[in-house]
């Protein structure tokens, strides 16, 4: 038996890291396409799995604490 029947072909010229192309041979951007992709059907899942940048997040604490202190007021006052 020889191992040729088991052995996967890569093109020599591409090395396995190489960035994708296009038809053309130019440089295509997945990730960016994929976000701007407007199927609503995988939207919930990269949006998921694409994590936030800490800027958003810290922006969502802000607005959280923003939003308990005013509860904590109204409950302080009485209201």
């Amino acid at each position: 038996m020889s191992n040729d029947d088991r052995t996967t072909h890569v093109s020599p010229t591409t090395p396995p890291n190489a960035p994708p192309v296009d038809a053309s041979g130019k440089p295509v951007n997945v990730v960016k396409r994929d976000l701007q992709d407007p199927d609503d059907d995988t939207r919930a899942i990269d949006e998921t799995i694409t994590p936030s940048s800490n800027r958003t997040k810290e922006q969502e604490v802000e607005d959280l604490n923003r939003k308990t202190a005013e509860i904590e007021r109204k409950v302080a006052d009485g209201n």
